[in-house]
């Protein structure tokens, strides 16, 4: 259990178990099914096959008792505001109606804490209709985009066979010709095949505001593309270096990409905001749409039933999934790292790695990221060019 001798190094003191933390993200499985067949895709590919067995859409009692949970957590912790993610499956799916009534309720629900939602989509149903919904809402969108055609349809294919990168680029283009001021931000993962400047480029062209590079979901037991038990290879830091080192030293103001974003802000001593970076207490909570309560999905890449609590919205509130041990082990920071992170110099900087990329089948998820050679030299690398310009500013402006 986090916080518990299994994890303290030899000689280490007992750590005090620390408070929880409130969960401030709610990520809502509004429809479980997608209209595309990804290949990389953590939902239907990997360990986890539950998704079979879900509801296709999440139900208006479900969604309502989703709504109250939310309010009643948000108001008993006194938080300043909540973020509600809509996701899936492909959210979209679910249809304009049903997202209406999610909203409105969720915000009717959680007044008067303010809520923050965005919907997470693969854009290809993402029309006019869609976007006028969505700016009469306040509700920010997120699409996933792999990069140019040859980059993104790789992977995010059709049942058909058929690629994608055609119809989400005229949904981007419908998105930023008039709704701009919705746009969240592109969603690309990582594939070494794809060159990563001219990557980073395709992305560029659409003007986000922020853009997240996502590792592909792998474990110990089902390492990722490129990566091999034991090997001190860095090929997903190499591919990343090539990035920041352009996005780094680009004139004026640059795209926000997050993983270097908070690298750097815990670098200089702050928190992170991003899992998988930092020790800070993961606070995101996952609704399916059944109502099951489950932590980051992205776990499913572990094993079955690695992200399941055993609680349901009908009859258990958000608090008590926050005395869980597994939860509690999300929120643990540097106490839940294996003795291999606890010896490591730049543990409070990676803290670990995304908690899914530790797993190995018969010693769960005590152990180092699967990518820790490609963290490493990530972070290591970004923390030479910072300290590098902080060396060179005028002793007065340090």
């Amino acid at each position: 259990m986090p916080g518990s001798d299994e994890h303290r190094p030899a000689g280490a003191p007992a750590a005090r178990r620390a408070p929880p933390v409130a969960f401030r993200q709610f990520v809502l499985k509004l429809h479980s099914r997608c209209d595309l067949a990804c290949d990389h895709c953590y939902v239907y590919t990997m360990a986890d096959q539950r998704w079979r067995e879900l509801p296709r859409t999440m139900s208006p009692p479900v969604l309502a008792t989703t709504a109250r949970r939310i309010g009643e957590h948000a108001r008993a912790h006194r938080l300043d505001g909540v973020s509600v993610v809509l996701h899936g499956g492909e959210p979209l799916l679910a249809g304009p109606t049903r997202i209406e009534r999610a909203v409105s309720a969720i915000r009717q629900a959680a007044a008067p804490v303010p809520v923050r939602v965005t919907v997470q989509t693969n854009g290809l149903r993402l029309d006019e209709a869609y976007l006028r919904l969505f700016d009469r809402l306040d509700v920010r969108v997120g699409v996933s985009l792999d990069g140019d055609r040859t980059a993104h349809d790789r992977h995010r294919r059709g049942p058909d066979g058929q690629g994608s990168h055609q119809r989400v680029e005229a949904a981007l283009d419908r998105l930023t010709a008039h709704h701009r001021h919705l746009f969240n931000g592109l969603l690309c993962t990582v594939d070494l095949r794809n060159d990563p400047v001219g990557t980073y480029r395709s992305l560029l062209a659409h003007r986000p505001p922020a853009v997240d590079f996502l590792l592909p979901h792998g474990t110990w037991s089902t390492p990722p593309p490129g990566r091999s038990a034991g090997s001190a290879s860095t090929p997903y830091a190499d591919w990343l270096i090539a990035i920041f080192d352009q996005w780094y030293h680009a004139p004026g103001t640059p795209v926000r990409i997050r993983l270097f974003d908070e690298i750097i802000q815990v670098l200089l001593g702050g928190a992170s905001r991003l899992a998988g970076v930092g020790t800070s207490a993961v606070a995101v909570v996952v609704v399916q749409t059944d109502g099951t309560i489950e932590m980051d999905d992205t776990l499913a890449a572990a094993h079955a039933g690695a992200a399941g609590t055993g609680l349901h919205v009908s009859r258990d509130p958000f608090d008590a999934a926050l005395d869980l041990p597994a939860v509690r082990a999300q929120q643990a920071g540097l106490a839940a790292l294996c003795a291999t992170c606890h010896a490591c110099d730049l543990r409070r900087v990676c803290g670990g790695g995304l908690r899914t990329h530790r797993y190995r089948a018969g010693a769960g998820f005590d152990n180092p990221s699967v990518y820790c050679p490609d963290l490493y030299a990530l972070i290591s690398h970004i923390g030479q060019a910072v300290r590098r310009d902080l060396a060179a500013l005028p002793r007065a402006a340090r």
